[in-house]
């Protein structure tokens, strides 16, 4: 497969139009037609299906597009390194990582390393912990923040000493807003909105189911700023980790963290024995140092 026509047939899957992706590519749209029939012909499988309503993808023609998006993007971020092999530092760092407030320490890093390296940017991808460590593994990431325990074997890990708090998220009528912490027994018949990730949710179902059997879960959330709305519409209130909705001033919703405190370690992780970057390299020790001195500091 050329990497040229792995893209002409991205750009078809994402325009679902093959007149719409050839003005896109300055091709021809007979010429798009004849690569992208040739690819079909060398998998032999039809990957794409014309109709009234534009372009389709075949259940192999997804399958295809979700690898062929990593194989473009693994490419891209290869040439740029490449290019970028010379004596300067410069190019990007690319860091995932779900939703947690110790992204703050990040970029923390990035603004102390923006003086003396001004070319170095940055590319964060949000994801739970499962796709970080696929792109982790696939080397389309350089770091990432995880939750939850790590395979010393395949990734060196930095502990974060900024715990995330789990508490509640609910709106300030609610009668529990008026205690300043709360128990998992307090849930007791609400409603409940709760993280979909794996490693948060079996850790806070099992605690539910134990404590508070009679509470509802209403609902699931993979972002928080969604789960939020729901909130704020009544729809329920979220377990959730503090500080990653504004609550402060007008707002009219407001977080309880659980009592006793559950915290959630994050960890920066890289895999072992990595080829990084100058970029990468430069990042990865100003980091350290920043780690350095936080635990310092909280030691004084």
């Amino acid at each position: 497969m050329d990497i040229r026509v792995l893209r002409y047939f991205l750009a078809v899957a994402r325009e679902q139009s093959f007149s719409t992706a050839a003005e896109r590519l300055f091709l021809s749209q007979p010429t798009l037609s004849r690569q992208l029939k040739e690819l079909e012909d060398e998998l032999g499988k039809t990957l794409l299906v014309r109709s009234n309503k534009g372009v389709t993808l075949t259940e192999e023609g997804m399958i295809l597009r979700k690898r062929a998006e990593e194989i473009v993007e693994l490419m891209d971020k290869t040439e740029q390194e490449v290019r970028q092999s010379n004596d300067s530092v410069s190019g990007t760092v690319y860091i995932g990582a779900g939703e947690t407030y110790t992204i703050k320490l990040i970029a923390d890093t990035a603004h102390h390393l923006k003086a003396d390296y001004p070319d170095i940017h940055y590319s964060f991808f949000s994801g739970n912990g499962t796709d970080v460590l696929e792109k982790l593994e696939r080397g389309l990431l350089d770091f990432g923040l995880v939750f939850g325990n790590i395979d010393r074997t395949k990734y060196e890990a930095i502990e974060i000493p900024l715990h995330d708090t789990w508490g509640v998220l609910m709106r300030r009528d609610e009668p529990l807003a008026e205690k300043k912490a709360v128990t998992i027994a307090d849930l007791s018949k609400l409603n409940l909105i709760i993280p979909r990730q794996f490693d948060h949710l079996t850790m806070i179902s099992e605690l539910i189911a134990e404590q508070a059997p009679d509470a509802h879960i209403v609902a699931e959330y993979n972002l928080i700023y969604n789960a939020s709305v729901m909130v704020s519409e009544g729809i329920g209130s979220a377990i959730a980790l503090d500080k990653l909705i504004n609550v402060s001033g007008d707002s009219k919703l407001c977080f309880r963290p659980f009592e006793p405190p559950m915290e959630a370690i994050c960890y920066y992780i890289w895999k072992r024995y990595p080829v990084l970057t100058k970029a990468a390299s430069v990042f990865l020790e100003q980091f350290k140092k920043d780690i350095s001195n936080i635990k310092m500091n909280s030691q004084n």
